[in-house]
């Protein structure tokens, strides 16, 4: 008998590419182009971090603090994790445990059927309809939490927040999760409707709007209650989850408001430029309301204009998957990434 009978099998998700090659341009990810805010490094240079040799604060006290002043909640509304997958792992564990089928788009985030998969939950996913929209009446069927990112993710798409709420009311004894990765890119939150709908947990990222991506800083806001079940949960699992200069940088990047706005609007900007710019090519997309645009041409295969852009040293991300094999997802650099990019397709749609 080998010890590998024992061993727990797992679909690991897939991540896009990470190189590190000299003068790439990187659209492959969504990381934000622009570094984080000054305030950030600042701290990090004039900190005395003798203090690493202590344990961190397991409460994440100022990064919580922080955020709860940001967002008007009470400090108990927030939690605090390792980025965003952290967070929906966690999510994942505390409160899918009905043994009901958990729902989500059929297009979507791929780490969702990853973390059912490994923690055991059964789930079924609902087939986006012809515009990539999600369908109401597919989450009104019994389950044991639903889902879904907001602006979704590969295609950029926003449901309304009447949409969000037909879908809270629908489910009052289950788990809502709403995943808003992109919502910071002219996006409309959920978390208007937190006094309403106790069932229902909006979680964000620092990858993204906030240029952290290296720091790993995720959180969520809910009730109290919600909250403290996923507390004990994570205090059950690893009391010391994130780091000191995570805690304090996360802090320092939430209070430099004008600066995540500046970004956050440049990147809009450079997004509705380049969906002008894409159009004329003879490209189509979703009208996207995230960092990123996915794009499928007219007529050439989207397999063989990501494998040109890789050899042009320009990484977009391409799934062999069905219903989206026709699609590139781009990520919205500096106009300067981006007018490369739509240089090179400029001349390569000419040429084919």
């Amino acid at each position: 008998m080998s010890w590998e009978q024992n061993v727990r099998r797992a679909e690991p998700y897939v991540a896009g590419e990470q190189p590190r090659r000299p003068n790439m341009i990187k659209l492959n990810t969504n990381e934000c182009p622009y570094p984080p805010a000054p305030g950030v490094g600042k701290l990090a240079a004039e900190t005395d971090w003798s203090a690493l040799r202590l344990y961190p604060d397991p409460d994440t006290t100022v990064l919580v603090k922080a955020l709860a002043e940001y967002y008007g909640v009470d400090r108990e509304q927030v939690f605090v994790g390792v980025g965003s997958d952290d967070v929906l792992s966690m999510a994942f564990m505390t409160f899918f445990h009905s043994g009901k089928p958990i729902l989500f788009p059929d297009v979507t985030y791929s780490f969702y059927d990853v973390w059912a998969s490994l923690h055991g939950i059964p789930y079924k996913t609902c087939a986006l309809d012809e515009n990539w929209h999600i369908r109401p009446e597919d989450y009104r069927q019994p389950n044991g939490g639903v889902i879904f990112p907001n602006p979704n993710a590969p295609t950029g798409l926003m449901e309304s927040l009447e949409t969000v709420e037909g879908i809270l009311l629908a489910n009052r004894d289950a788990v809502v999760i709403v995943d808003e990765a992109y919502v910071d890119f002219g996006g409309v939150s959920a978390l208007s409707l937190l006094e309403k709908y106790d069932n229902l947990l909006v979680v964000r990222t620092f990858s993204k709007s906030r240029a952290m991506a290296g720091m790993r800083i995720g959180f969520c806001i809910g009730s109290a209650k919600m909250i403290g079940y996923l507390n004990d949960v994570k205090f059950s699992f690893n009391s010391y989850t994130m780091n000191l200069p995570a805690q304090l940088m996360g802090a320092a990047a939430v209070k430099e408001d004008a600066y995540f706005k500046e970004i956050t609007g440049k990147i809009i900007a450079t997004r509705e430029r380049v969906k002008g710019e894409l159009g004329k090519l003879g490209f189509s997309f979703p009208d996207s309301m995230g960092n990123f645009l996915f794009a499928t041409h007219e007529r050439i295969p989207a397999e063989q204009l990501f494998q040109a852009l890789r050899e042009a040293d320009i990484y977009v991300r391409y799934w062999k998957k069905p219903r989206i094999s026709e699609y590139l997802r781009i990520t919205v650099g500096t106009d300067r990434e981006m007018d490369a990019l739509l240089a090179f397709l400029r001349e390569y749609v000419e040429k084919h």
